[in-house]
């Protein structure tokens, strides 16, 4: 335990000596009252996906412990449009284990994230965080596993542009400086994230970068390790806030937006998972994957195009998914293969050991591979909801071991090639396509409603909620139209340029 503190960044895990999972209210009022903490914030997501604040003052000690006790009263119709403004009143109450101090305030402040409860003081069961809760509660009731997942999280950053070693135009795929010229930026959010108590695996320059009207446009990857879905969702909303508020200091334009311009690569938010047996990957055995993973995986694929209505949430995302873009179009899964929905990555399952053969001072330790093996799913983008994202992604991967031939349709949407080959084309027609606008997305959910109410996982309300804004961009014909009409596409882009 102690070796988890101790490299930790966040300061309230340095000081408490122990991992936030541990933190009691009592432990909150010491952290607060032993470093000048001043103010305390609540933030929470709303139906625009994006992060709200609640500021306190800190009057006194009763005070201090009456917020974290009771929470506060919020008006739940300006945040969630299902919840009618004659009995709107919620309840925001902190949760302990997400306590950050907040990296941008000049007054010393500590920040928590919080949950939705209603007027009975019970968990507001329409909210993204709760649904999510209840689809892992309904996960480890029917298998016995906890479902562990991590985001990719993919965006531009866009400033002027010094003509200084230009860069290689969709050339910028782990690019250093020079010829990157924000790499500096990103380290300062990993840092910042990682001290907010995000889980990082890693960062680097993504695919796009290119230069247009004075301005260059480079694409930037954050990539986060496989944590518990509830930790793993509460990462990739403090990573959004701290990537555009350290920009907006710089003076910098930040977007997560699925499509910036045409031509050139869009941004995803690919979620990887893997099903845990308290600390055993049950994803792999003997260097294959698992049983368990193939009955997850037809799952999440029988219900993908449903998927797309919580993970791809505006006109752009359609326009993200289509063929020969490193997207995905077809329903299906392979290893190691980016023109999948579902892709298995490598994971660590060879015999050799390549440490002591890069480095021949250490010894071989080939006998420990790690358990590292993890299962990709590739069509979301920054628009999403990323707590209903996962909890959709939950739901299904557990319908996958409900189902009795989940064997069998994973086996028959396998594919071992590139699937946009003109030689795959029979394969190709035979698989189910993913939705090509957000009303075929609302038509999919609609279709397969039922299978997310199951266990009260997603409430009706919420689902009714989706569709009704899915349809109500009423682009079913929208990437027809738009076909080579540049200006209209850049309208388009601009209107949902800050998603998500």
């Amino acid at each position: 335990m102690e070796s988890k503190v101790t490299l930790c960044p966040n300061q309230v895990v340095q000081f408490l000596g122990k991992q936030p999972e541990e933190f009691r209210k009592a432990d909150i009022i010491r952290f607060i009252k032993e470093n000048g903490i001043r103010m305390v914030n609540f933030m929470y997501p709303a139906d625009d996906n994006r992060l709200k604040t609640l500021n306190f003052v800190i009057n006194s000690e009763e005070y201090l412990d009456s917020i974290l006790t009771y929470g506060e009263r919020v008006d739940g119709s300006s945040l969630f449009p299902f919840i009618e403004a004659g009995n709107s009143d919620l309840y925001v109450i902190p949760r302990f284990s997400t306590a950050f101090v907040d990296p941008f305030a000049e007054i010393p402040t500590l920040t928590m994230l919080a949950s939705f409860f209603d007027k009975e003081g019970t968990p507001l069961q329409s909210s993204p965080e709760q649904t999510l809760r209840k689809a892992c509660k309904a996960f480890r009731d029917v298998t016995g596993y906890d479902f562990y997942a991590m985001g990719e999280l993919e965006y531009y950053v866009i400033s002027e542009d010094s003509g200084l070693f230009p860069a290689s135009d969709q050339k910028g795929y782990h690019e250093s400086a020079p010829y990157a010229k924000f790499n500096d930026f990103r380290a300062e959010c990993m840092a910042l994230i990682a001290q907010a108590g995000g889980q990082i695996k890693y960062g680097h320059n993504e695919v796009g970068n290119f230069t247009i009207d004075g301005k260059i446009f480079e694409q930037n990857e954050i990539e986060f390790l496989p944590i518990p879905a509830m930790q793993a969702a509460d990462n990739l909303m403090v990573a959004k806030w701290i990537i555009r508020t350290l920009a907006m200091k710089k003076g910098y334009d930040v977007t997560f937006a699925p499509k910036i311009t045409a031509g050139k690569a869009g941004s995803g938010l690919h979620i990887h998972f893997k099903v845990m047996d308290g600390d055993r990957n049950m994803m792999s055995i003997d260097g294959k994957l698992s049983d368990v993973a193939k009955k997850a995986i037809a799952g999440i694929l029988s219900y993908a195009p449903a998927i797309t209505a919580m993970g791809n949430k505006v006109p752009t995302s359609y326009f993200r998914l289509v063929p020969h873009q490193e997207a995905p179009t077809s329903v299906c899964w392979g290893d190691r293969n980016r023109s999948v929905l579902v892709r298995v990555p490598l994971g660590w399952t060879g015999e050799n050991d390549m440490c002591s053969q890069a480095n021949p001072l250490e010894k071989d330790e080939s006998a420990s591979a790690p358990q590292k093996q993890t299962v990709e799913l590739r069509s979301a983008d920054g628009s999403a909801d990323v707590y209903q994202l996962i909890a959709a992604m939950v739901v299904a991967a557990r319908i996958g071991f409900e189902m009795e031939d989940s064997l069998k349709r994973a086996e028959d949407m396998y594919v071992s090639v590139n699937i946009h080959n003109d030689e795959n084309r029979a394969k190709l027609e035979s698989l189910e396509s993913l939705p090509d606008s957000c009303v075929a997305s609302a038509d999919a959910l609609e279709a397969k409603r039922e299978a997310f109410e199951r266990y009260d996982v997603f409430s009706p309300q919420m689902i009714d909620g989706i569709i009704k804004k899915l349809r109500s961009f009423d682009d079913a014909s929208l990437r027809s139209s738009l076909e080579g009409d540049r200006e209209g596409m850049l309208e388009l882009v601009r209107k949902f340029w800050h998603c998500g």
